[in-house]
């Protein structure tokens, strides 16, 4: 199992600065400036890496692709240094080697994705995800496109479970790995929602030499707890 754990910067500002006696509005000033340079800075990211991709695919190949990707995880997470947010992971025993891996994760936040694909990276992690990822956006759409992913229409119910046998199959002929969400959507509260177990149990069959391997995300969502703009 692996965790997780984003210490967003809010409540230790709020610490710090009411000891010195700031006014709280100073606060929101500050976290509004850091949200908007953060923004920004992955906007940046998104697009630089989304150039990088495609002369790295068209170029050099699949590896290379999947080298800048790799790359382009390791810059998104450090960005969140900007929000004074740092992020840890720790394995609770050694993963499965020479196998292909599902891995199992809550959800809670669009980082979670990114955190995976970068501590995960060695695994080759394709992700099931839902079909409207899959364009308009710089970077991802491109990515889950050309990497393998399994793009789901929530409302296709035959569609999305054939997309997701295609990857057990494809995680089974190449050992690598397969990330799911059973929550289906991301939780606001951290709170555990309701798992589907039909995609989980379509990967097994696919992919009978895999092991299922649970990751457990922890306070993530608590980058988007005010749900307005601040982070």
């Amino acid at each position: 199992m692996l965790s997780v754990r984003a210490y967003g910067v809010h409540s230790g500002l709020q610490s710090r600065t009411a000891a010195a006696g700031a006014a709280p509005p100073l606060n929101k000033i500050f976290g509004t400036i850091l949200t908007v340079i953060f923004l920004l800075t992955w906007l940046l990211l998104l697009l630089i890496f989304h150039v990088v991709q495609v002369v790295a695919r068209c170029v050099f190949g699949a590896r290379a692709h999947r080298g800048s990707v790799g790359l382009m995880n390791f810059c998104l997470m450090h960005a969140l240094g900007i929000l004074g947010t740092r992020s840890s992971v720790r394995f609770v025993e050694p993963l499965p080697k020479g196998r292909p891996i599902i891995f199992v994760a809550n959800h809670q936040n669009k980082i979670d994705v990114v955190g995976i694909g970068w501590y995960l990276r060695r695994y080759s992690p394709r992700f099931v995800s839902k079909i409207e990822l899959g364009k308009g956006i710089p970077s991802v759409s491109y990515n889950l496109r050309h990497s393998g992913a399994a793009l789901i229409d929530r409302d296709d119910t035959r569609q999305s479970l054939k997309e997701i046998g295609r990857l057990g199959k494809l995680i089974e002929d190449t050992c690598t790995s397969a990330v799911i969400f059973p929550e289906g959507t991301r939780s606001l509260t951290g709170e555990l929602q309701p798992f589907a177990a039909a995609g989980i149990k379509i990967l097994i069959k696919k992919s009978p030499s895999a092991r299922v391997v649970p990751i457990y995300i922890h306070n993530t969502w608590k980058l988007n707890q005010r749900r307005t703009f601040r982070m």
